[in-house]
């Protein structure tokens, strides 16, 4: 198994982004600890990963908390012996579907402040465990998106907040290299699973989500769990600084 004896750490482990991810990981032999903020979710992801003689712990943490977020990292690696594996998954709380310039400063500016405090708190927490142990990577969720403004049509602060990630990740990645620990990128150009049926001008993002493609589809959910339990490996030990691009050939690099 790829990920046999590791510690990963996911920050929106009840999501389903973040549960795809933890079924992967736990498939290929890691010990999944789920947090977020709601106990049910957490669960359920847990049970199904236990159901399949996988190993889940979940906690109850809020990763906008830089104490929560801390004190749980230390924990983790207290009780279980390191901090292998971290990936910021929470949900930034994006509006989509309505104009740029008919929406409040609030709802445009929620996702970008949301996802660098998390990404911020969660690296930093996790990168400090991770310099000690003088290993560990760091899984970002973002991309730049391309350059066609079509697909990016009333998603609000959201491909910025992508984009800031992004950023960071480079950053983080030129710091930490020396110490063993690899900051990477997943870029998946939109995953359709996670719009709900009724969610606001959810065709006209599916369309520029796939029309795009060169494959004609968009990365699935097991694309990215699969994808994150290669990049969480010591078989990509050679990658970081890099966002791994599995848009299905919307953006080509």
């Amino acid at each position: 198994m790829l990920l046999d004896g590791k510690n990963a750490i996911i920050w929106g482990g009840g999501g389903a982004i973040g549960g795809a991810v933890g079924r992967a990981f736990a498939r290929e032999g890691a010990r999944v600890h789920l947090c977020g903020r709601t106990q049910e979710p957490l669960d359920a992801v847990a049970g199904n990963i236990r159901a399949s003689g996988g190993h889940a712990e979940t906690a109850i943490v809020d990763a906008l908390d830089e104490t929560q977020v801390a004190d749980h990292v230390e924990r983790v690696a207290a009780g279980f012996g390191s901090v292998d594996i971290a990936f910021d998954l929470i949900s930034v709380g994006d509006v989509q579907g309505t104009p740029m310039i008919e929406m409040s400063l609030e709802d445009y500016e929620r996702p970008i402040v949301t996802s660098v405090r998390s990404f911020f708190i969660t690296s930093k927490a996790a990168a400090r465990r991770m310099r000690q142990q003088g290993a560990g990577v760091i899984l970002a969720f973002g991309g730049d998106g391309g350059n066609n403004p079509i697909r990016h049509y009333s998603i609000g602060g959201f491909q910025v907040a992508l984009q800031t990630v992004d950023a960071m990740r480079r950053q983080l990645a030129a710091e930490l290299g020396e110490y063993g620990i690899r900051v990477v990128t997943i870029h998946t150009g939109g995953v359709l699973e996670t719009l709900p049926r009724d969610f606001p001008g959810r065709d006209d993002i599916a369309a520029s989500i796939v029309e795009p493609t060169m494959l004609g589809r968009a990365a699935t959910l097991e694309d990215v769990g699969d994808v994150a339990v290669f990049l969480a490996s010591d078989k990509a030990g050679a990658i970081t600084a890099a966002a791994i691009n599995i848009t299905a050939g919307a953006v080509a690099d």
